[in-house]
This record gives structure tokens, C-alpha cells and sequence, in this order.
């Protein structure tokens, strides 16, 4: 009836799935930074430049943070300067269905206001 089955809601087993989605992917800017690598592989400043008010060193943070749980992978190039791409991880790539959801979602709620 509404797309759960009762293993979803069963908390006692595991804890609430969703919060162990939002352990890997909550706060303000992971969903964001993931949504911007959909589009495929960025540098550094290409996302720093698309998010706009994130600062630097959060942008540095919440990169490490998805590289560690395995939805991106950074690649480095040796060269002078150094570059460095950002891409979603075949892992990553299973929660583009989850943000095309919130994306659609977003779009009705923001005319609802």
C-alpha cells in the first residue's frame, strides 16, 4: 500500500534504515555534492564553483567523508599542478534513484509554496 514492507519498519532488528542512510549522506551538503557528480566526473574547483556557498574546507570534509564510505572515488594525476577528479563510484551511482526521488519531491513541494 505505501511501497514498505514490514523489514523497513522493524527497527528492533538493525535500527531505523533511514537513519543509516543519513549517517552516510545527511547534513547539508553530501546529497548536494552527489547530485553535482551525476553529471559526471568534476575537479575540486568545478564543484566549490557550482555550490556556492559551501567553503573550501567543508567542500574538503564532506569529499573525504564520501570517498571513505565508498560514493566517490578521487583520482589523482601526477602533474604539475596536481589534478584531482571527483566521480561517483559504482556504489555511489545505486543512490541516483534516491535523489532523483528527493529531486522530484522538491519540485512539488517548492510550488506548494
Amino acid at each position: 500500500m505505501n511501497g514498505l514492507d514490514d523489514s523497513m519498519l522493524d527497527e528492533d532488528r538493525s535500527g531505523c534504515p533511514v537513519e543509516a542512510t543519513l549517517s552516510v549522506v545527511g547534513g547539508k551538503w553530501k546529497a548536494i555534492i552527489l547530485w553535482r557528480l551525476v553529471g559526471g566526473t568534476q575537479r575540486f574547483n568545478e564543484l566549490q564553483r557550482s555550490i556556492s556557498q559551501i567553503t573550501r574546507k567543508m567542500l574538503t570534509e564532506q569529499l573525504r567523508e564520501l570517498e571513505r564510505d565508498s560514493l566517490i572515488i578521487r583520482t589523482v594525476y601526477q602533474q604539475v599542478p596536481p589534478k584531482v577528479e571527483y566521480s561517483l563510484s559504482d556504489y555511489g551511482r545505486t543512490f541516483i534513484p534516491v535523489m532523483q526521488a528527493m529531486a522530484q519531491w522538491g519540485l512539488v513541494h517548492r510550488e506548494r509554496n
